[in-house]
């Protein structure tokens, strides 16, 4: 059941439809950490088979909202469904892919033993390994311990164990933060052929620079929804040149209406 204000920006306007089947669909979801609310009462839904940024500042909840669709953030109320199952459900172990802020590999291993090892857990053949090296374009460092990459490169292994099981859903917190222009470039390259192959890929960022490279915008503040919409809708809506200057004039419209 969708509320009123489900799908609606901070000006009052719809927010664009899916034109295909939902991936993720988030209602009322309600989060408490250390005695204080991240999350009031958020509602989302999240079609397939496209690049979803979210958007907003450090602290304003989005790593929250990431935590809670892969099913390992302890919730309030509401509900999160992802693939129509809930979310975190033993059903949905090689159906969702989760990068967390930090490179999530070991720094004793190598490249390949890294993947190696998710592949195992995940139960996935061995070639897939291959795969998911060549997708992240570390075939050259497959055998370098993982301590002797650059950050960049660690991200990428990481990116690739999130890759091996060959995911539905991707869920990327910050995947590109600290990076340089031509590694983020080519790491959004890759999130738009996982998307062109059918795979939904959520993605947070602070950097309102790269609200350009997605499909979808949802602006996040203090927990709340502040608009879900492309960036074309946004900027039209908010007369407004470009993402940080449309966020902005949408917190500006919420504080006045408050």
């Amino acid at each position: 059941m969708m509320n009123k204000d489900q799908g609606r920006d901070a000006a009052g306007a719809p927010a664009q439809g899916s034109a295909g089947r939902d991936s993720i669909v988030v209602e009322h979801l309600q989060v408490n950490r250390g005695g204080r609310v991240v999350l009031p009462d958020l509602s989302v839904t999240i079609p397939a088979g496209q690049v979803v940024g979210i958007l907003g500042p450090s602290g304003g909840g989005k790593s929250t909202l990431m935590r809670a669709i892969v099913g390992v953030q302890i919730v309030a109320g509401g509900t999160v469904r992802v693939l129509g199952e809930p979310a975190g459900s033993p059903a949905l172990r090689r159906r969702v892919g989760y990068q967390t802020q930090a490179p999530s590999v070991y720094a004793d291993l190598s490249v390949r033993a890294n993947i190696a090892y998710f592949a195992r857990v995940l139960g996935v053949e061995r070639a897939a390994v291959d795969r998911a090296i060549e997708e992240v374009d570390l075939a050259d460092h497959a055998d370098a311990l993982v301590a002797n990459l650059s950050g960049g490169q660690r991200s990428r292994a990481s990116l690739a164990c999130t890759l091996v099981g060959d995911p539905e859903v991707l869920v990327l917190d910050e995947p590109t933060v600290g990076l340089d222009p031509v590694l983020r470039r080519d790491l959004w390259g890759l999130f738009r052929r996982q998307a062109e192959q059918g795979r939904t890929v959520l993605v947070s960022s602070h950097v309102m620079d790269e609200a350009v490279r997605c499909d979808r915008l949802i602006l996040v503040r203090e927990g709340r929804v502040l608009s879900d919409s492309t960036l074309p809708e946004l900027l039209d809506r908010t007369g407004t040149a470009d993402a940080e200057a449309a966020f902005l004039a949408l917190i500006d419209a919420a504080e006045a209406a408050a």
